[in-house]
């Protein structure tokens, strides 16, 4: 009984380092890309997704939702350089 209450408080402090309130959270990630165009007009917010996600894009915000958008759309390049940025939240995207 000694053995499984000591494992189960390591196992409590293991999962509580790596998931702490420093842990390091990614922002946003994209795993599929829409791949048509969005009017500047219409968009509220644009991030970069976080550095640490296996495929990097781009999340604008809109009024009916979010989007994950290929970095290498010329058009999204320019929006990023003109629109608001938002700050990256924890979540992934199915966009």
């Amino acid at each position: 009984m000694k053995t499984l209450t000591v494992g189960l408080l390591l196992l409590l402090c293991a999962v509580y380092c790596c998931n702490g309130p420093n842990a390091l959270k990614p922002g946003k990630c994209c795993f599929h890309f829409f791949t048509g165009r969005i009017p500047v007009g219409e968009i509220r917010s644009i991030a970069k997704t976080h550095e640490n996600c296996s495929k990097r894009g781009f999340v604008i915000n809109t009024p009916r939702g979010d989007y994950c958008v290929d970095m290498n759309q010329k058009w999204a390049i320019k929006a990023f350089l003109k629109t608001p940025k938002q700050v990256a939240t924890s979540a992934s995207l199915p966009v």
